[in-house]
């Protein structure tokens, strides 16, 4: 298994049950292969969403709000029981995490470019494992669709940033299908996309659960955002995180490879 820089990009839905309320289980399961993968020599980030997703869990609340201060107060709420909670588990298997909230004016700028990536490269190299995530309490424009458009997109600019081996996104699918699985039992499920033409992107479809933002499509243009920059892509069913294992040490065919344009 070759030493490699990896953004790991974990969706809501993967991180807590249909409830709103935490998959503790699946979590501590992440936590503690992403150390494992940490302790070989990986470097390793985590790009994560469930902000607002945890701050409906820990309120009761049955469905997303609509309006974007509700939105605010959720991810202010949310971000502190999800960084508690990363640091517990991982603090559990010996290993550091950072926090680090971005808003696209972050990254607007050569200078401002260079002032984040110094800050993930010292991180790095301390050993330690950032966790990312748009700062949804101050940048309202990603609650409206407007800043890096989806977690799925910031893990896609993380990963360029850091010039990483691989983004592996985790959801709630097994990649990419002929069409959606859920309503089509004929879909063919797709293992390696050469190129994201457009009849690929075509493929995508739904808008994702009631506790994200995403879906198939916002991960396509994740995938095709680093891609062209030589970066390999695999979207993978997260309910089992040490699925990670299989592709990561094992080379297995799982999940969706998208191939780096090298």
């Amino acid at each position: 298994m070759d030493k490699k820089r990896i953004v790991i990009k974990v969706g809501t839905s993967t991180l807590t049950y249909e409830n709103g309320k935490i998959n503790l289980r699946r979590v501590d399961t992440l936590c503690k292969v992403l150390s494992d993968l940490r302790n070989y020599g990986h470097e390793v980030v985590l790009v994560s969403s469930g902000a607002i997703g945890v701050g409906m869990g820990k309120l009761s609340l049955p469905s997303r709000p609509d309006t974007t201060r509700e939105k605010q107060a959720l991810a202010a709420i949310g971000q502190c029981e999800l960084m508690f909670m990363y640091d517990k588990f991982f603090s559990e298997y010996n290993n550091t995490v950072a926090q680090v909230l971005l808003t696209k004016y972050s990254v607007d700028s050569d200078h401002k470019k260079e002032n984040v990536l110094n800050t993930f490269d010292t991180l790095l190299q301390m050993g330690i494992i950032p966790i990312v995530n748009e700062n949804d309490t101050v940048a309202i424009d990603e609650l409206e669709g407007n800043n890096f458009g989806d977690n799925d997109m910031l893990s896609a600019i993380v990963s360029n940033l850091i010039k990483a081996d691989t983004l592996v996104i985790l959801t709630d699918i097994d990649g990419l299908y002929t069409d959606n699985p859920r309503t089509n039992k004929d879909a063919k499920h797709i293992d390696v996309v050469e190129s994201i033409t457009d009849e690929i992107m075509d493929m995508a479809h739904g808008s994702g659960s009631n506790r994200g933002t995403g879906g198939m499509a916002t991960k396509l243009k994740a995938a095709k955002h680093v891609t062209e920059q030589g970066i390999d892509c695999i979207v993978l069913n997260g309910e089992d995180p040490k699925i990670l294992y299989d592709v990561l040490e094992d080379n297995k065919q799982v999940g969706t490879l998208f191939k780096g344009q090298r």
